[in-house]
Formats: C-alpha cells, structure tokens, sequence
C-alpha cells in the first residue's frame, strides 16, 4: 500500500459508511486489496445471533480465514465449521475451544481425522459409509452428523450435488453409525449460497422436517440439526436485515422440527461479506470495433486473483468509482490475466459510468466473504488479494 491519500474515493463513498469504506477513501493501493473491518464481523454475529436465538453460531472458516477475524469470533463465543486440518490448526491458534470446532467437509483425509480427534475436535461430517468407516477408525466414539442432499433449494447460487447423500441413503448411513460405534448425532444440509429470503428455505425445511422425524421414529436419538449457511448479503438485490431475517428462518425450523436440543448454523457469507470492501484500479477501457455498444472495461483484480464468485455471474458485486452520479452505459468487465475464463461479467453488462478511464481508482463492495480465500498465488504474475484487517 503506498502513502496516505485523502480523499480517493470519497465523493465517491456509499450512502452507508463503515470503517474499510473510510479507509479505502483515505488511502491509495498499488495492488487489490481487501479491506474488511472486525468490528463489522462482530456486530453482524450480535445480529445473527440475536435472531437466532439459542442455536450455536459456527463461523464457516473458509469464507475468510483472516486470522483477527477468526480470534475477533473466539471472543464472541463463536464456533467454527472447519474444512480442513488447516482450518482447525488456525482456529485452535487463535483460542477456539476444540469442542466448538465441527469437521464439516465430508471428504476428509484419515490422518486429519485422527489430528483433529486428538486435538478435542468430537463432531465430524459423513455423507458415505466410506466416510464413517474412516471416522471409526481414526476417530473411534466421535459424534457424527450426516449431511443430507438438497435438491430444491430457490438460493441465487445453489449447490451441487458434490455434497449429501440421498434422502434413501440416510437410515443406512444411521445405522451404519451406530453399528461402527459412532454417534449418530444429527443431520445438516444447505440450503444453498445468497438465499436472499428467509421464506425461500422453507421447502428445504419441510423435506429435511419429514427425515428428521422418520429417523426418530426408527429409533435414532438425533440431538443436531446443523441447517449449515445461506445467510445473504447484499449485493444489490434487496435483503432482509439480518436480525429479521435470522428469527424468521429459526421460527421456521421451530414450526417444523419443534425443540431440538442442538442447532446449529453455519454462516460465512452472512457474516463477513458486508465488513470488506476492495480496493481496485480499472486497467484498461476499451472497445471491440468502432460500432460495439460495450465498453470492455478492464480491472487490476478478476477471477483468479479473488473474484471467483463471478463464476456464472451469480454474485453481482457493486462498484463504486468517483464519478458516480454521471451518465452510465454497459459494459463487459474483465480481469487483467491472459486468459479468456478471466471475465467477470459478459450475459448481464454491468452498467458504469461513461466517463470512467484508465488508472481510475474503484472500490468494490462488500466482498469480505470468498474473495481472499479464492485469490490464488499469482496466476499470470499478478499479485494475490492483498489483505489489511481494520
């Protein structure tokens, strides 16, 4: 980051300032960087949490593993869906109780499963019965959780069938656990990335509501419903305000499951994302032909180096330049590497303004969440996200 420079972007800011705002606008970068603000996180759990009530917050490392960020949710009380040994050996350095740390990738090595159990870690993920033969092994006694596929969810990004078993999988994954010895603990699912409103989750809910109940019916004693992320943010499209939108979806799992003993849910997008803002130079502005109605606009940052959540243009982020205000026009916008997947936005324009040039300063907002954590090492010889924690 070079020297301070007042005024940057001001006149440019959001109509709601924060601290990464303000410092964006106070200072000048000569790379892409990420500013994102711990008292924002902290305030965003207390709204969540608010809304949720009673259910265990467990932070999703992986949509940004900034170290101040994790120590900043051990302070809060906070438990952690971690997906790797990594991810566990970051939390536990920053203070987090291993018996609030959840195993929840379902594709884990054995030897991080044995890591993990002789760190404290007790609560691990499975979708297979390969999975929970390994976690019998390595991790004998532990409680297991069985995450279960969603096949109707109405997010703006939904998953893929990478993760879950098939609701007809599920009675033999429970009785397998118990038969190794395990403790079939629960059942998670989810609902899907930017699920921008709380109602969206309820056929999700009414179908994991009917395997909830049958697995008890059968004899399973389930204590956890972990109801995993989803929790939005905002990126131009409207959202309901955390707090409301946190009691809305826990009244709902309320109405459908009744009390449950242990829920839990994993935000990270819903968390982190609103907190950071980056810091980005447009490149180059140019055209294809004389007569192309897009602008083909150019910035220092694209999918390789953070912006990989353009994929499929799901995530719309905002960009805010010193000439907002101005006539506006669409727009291709790219990242600078030399390949040809590196477009960010190309099926939907985005509209920006006419007067923007290059070497002009931008900030593009709320991206604290999967842009440092997606960023690679430098692919091409550009430089990786750069990352300051306010």
């Amino acid at each position: 980051m070079n020297a301070t420079v007042p005024g940057a972007l001001r006149a440019a800011a959001p109509v709601h300032a924060d601290p990464a705002t303000a410092y964006i606008a106070a200072n000048v970068f000569d790379r892409p960087t990420l500013v994102i603000s711990r008292a924002r996180v902290a305030a965003q759990y207390d709204r969540l949490k608010g809304g949720l009530g009673d259910a265990h917050i467990h932070y999703a490392v992986k949509a940004n593993p900034a170290p101040q960020i994790i120590r900043t949710l051990v302070c809060k009380g906070s438990g952690f869906d971690a997906a790797s040994r990594a991810e566990i050996e970051l939390c536990l350095a920053q203070g987090a109780d291993p018996s609030r740390i959840s195993f929840g990738n379902t594709i884990k090595r054995a030897s991080d499963i044995a890591f993990a159990h002789a760190a404290g870690v007790r609560l691990f993920a499975a979708d297979s019965v390969a999975e929970l033969d390994k976690i019998a092994a390595h991790a004998p006694g532990a409680k297991v959780y069985i995450r279960l596929i969603v096949e109707n969810s109405l997010a703006d990004w939904p998953l893929s069938r990478k993760f879950g078993c098939a609701a007809g999988m599920l009675p033999v994954l429970l009785d397998h656990a118990r038969d190794l010895g395990l403790q079939a603990y629960g059942l998670s699912f989810h609902v899907g990335s930017q699920t921008r409103q709380a109602a969206f989750w309820n056929p999700v809910l009414d179908h994991v509501a009917d395997l909830w109940h049958a697995a008890r019916a059968a004899g399973h004693d389930l204590q956890l419903l972990n109801i995993g992320g989803g929790f939005p943010a905002y990126y131009g499209d409207a959202v309901e305000p955390p707090r409301a939108y946190a009691a809305a979806v826990r009244a709902a799992v309320d109405a459908r499951f009744g009390p449950v003993p242990h829920l839990m849910a994993e935000p990270g997008r819903g968390l982190v994302a609103e907190a950071g803002h980056i810091a980005a130079e447009v490149m180059l502005v140019s055209r294809k032909s004389e007569d192309d109605l897009h602008r083909w606009i150019y910035l220092d940052i694209g999918r390789f180096s953070g912006l990989a959540e353009t994929e499929g243009e799901a995530i719309r982020y905002q960009i805010v330049t010193r000439h907002d205000g101005t006539e506006c026009g669409p727009c291709v916008l790219a990242g600078p590497s030399c390949d040809s997947a590196d477009i960010l936005y190309e099926k939907r324009p985005i509209q920006l303004p006419l007067a923007l040039r290059d070497g002009d300063k931008v900030m593009i907002r709320n991206c604290g969440a999967y842009t440092s954590s997606y960023s690679s090492v430098g692919f091409n010889g550009f430089p990786p996200l750069d990352v300051i924690v306010l």
